[in-house]
């Protein structure tokens, strides 16, 4: 079996940040997004109240999730990092996030685990002290050399208060150095959820997770689930991009609409799942979307390509995105009369068309 030590080189650190600058040129540039499957917000609406008796000003955003107080329900969904242009737009990111309360994920910090001088493109807890911030790794990395002390490594870089698991098998498939071996890695996900000293979630990474596999994750001892429906950005349709085996490329085009609706993700694994703290997302474009996700059942509400454009663009534009986002919630929250996040969660006014 490759051990992920033996791959530090200067050619393998080149290849690494060359990936990830890639990943982020071709999210910005091509269409990614998913084809034939929609994130299924499209399919809900808010029933109006003319008369929500609750005063504009005094609505609440904040929410708790994993023991932690936040300013808002949102999260910056994982989305980068192992590259200088990745940690630049990380650091936008943070100070974004600090500044408004939302709530960060940075990309997979394996590309700083096995070369240490990627380590300060994911280091955003100096721009962002008090916010959860949730480091990630590919889940079936732990098929392939990384163990326990490399997921503790990995928190630490991030300074994060957990660490989430991406479980992203097509894309790994279409990826010219993909890793599929994903036999046997629930039982390795159980030691690490054991072991690890912080709080272990899982996510997708934008096909969604089933209340089956909800159910086999929480009794692993997993502490929270991100969706990551389907609906949004299609990984691949990605790796498509960075194909060079015309096969595999046509082969790509078969999987533009494959995956779960985000929000049939939500509602199936609240359903199965009461008290598990979830995380929604896959698709999320405005805050009338984040108020639907809170509706059916997420604790938070998290947004990934949809930010990568402004972070690039500049920091006011970025800041101008996450304001008119919680502005969006916060007025669908007025025009149902939910004065606070408990309120939108219990709210019986979110009704399929």
């Amino acid at each position: 079996m490759e051990n992920h030590r033996h791959a530090s080189t200067g050619a393998a650190l080149s290849m690494t940040s060359g990936r990830k600058t890639e990943h982020i040129r071709i999210c910005l540039e091509e269409e990614v997004n998913a084809a034939g499957v929609t994130s299924g917000f499209n399919q809900y609406a808010f029933r109006h109240n003319a008369l929500p008796e609750i005063d504009f000003d005094d609505i609440s955003l904040s929410a708790d999730f994993m023991n932690r107080r936040l300013r808002t329900p949102l999260l910056i969904s994982s989305m980068t990092g192992g590259s200088e242009t990745a940690g630049r737009i990380n650091e936008r990111l943070a100070e974004a996030a600090e500044r408004r309360g939302w709530a960060m994920g940075v990309g997979s910090v394996r590309a700083a685990v096995e070369h240490a001088e990627l380590a300060s493109t994911f280091a955003v807890r100096r721009k962002a002290p008090t916010i959860p911030i949730i480091a990630n790794l590919g889940a079936v990395q732990l098929n392939y050399g990384f163990g326990i002390d490399d997921c503790r490594k990995a928190v630490e870089i991030a300074e994060a208060d957990m660490l989430v698991l991406h479980l992203n098998g097509l894309q790994e498939v279409f990826q010219p150095e993909g890793n599929t071996n994903f036999g046997g890695l629930l039982q390795r996900v159980e030691q690490l959820c054991q072991t690890l000293a912080v709080p272990v979630g899982v996510k997708e990474v934008g096909w969604g997770i089933d209340d089956d596999t909800a159910i086999r994750l929480h009794n692993a001892g997993v502490s929270f689930i991100d969706v990551a429906g389907a609906g949004g950005t299609s990984w691949s349709q990605v790796e498509k991009f960075r194909s060079g085996d015309p096969l595999r490329r046509q082969a790509a085009e078969a999987f533009a609409g494959w995956g779960i609706p985000t929000t049939e993700c939500i509602q199936t694994v609240r359903a199965a799942l009461p008290g598990c703290a979830l995380i929604g997302s896959g698709g999320l474009h405005s805050g009338v979307d984040a108020a639907k996700a809170l509706a059916l059942g997420a604790d938070l509400a998290g947004f990934g390509r949809a930010l990568l454009g402004p972070a690039v663009q500049s920091e006011q534009r970025l800041d101008e995105v996450l304001g008119r986002v919680e502005l969006e919630l916060r007025t669908a929250m007025f025009g149902i009369g939910a004065a606070d996040i408990p309120a939108l969660k219990a709210t019986e006014r979110l009704v399929r068309k």
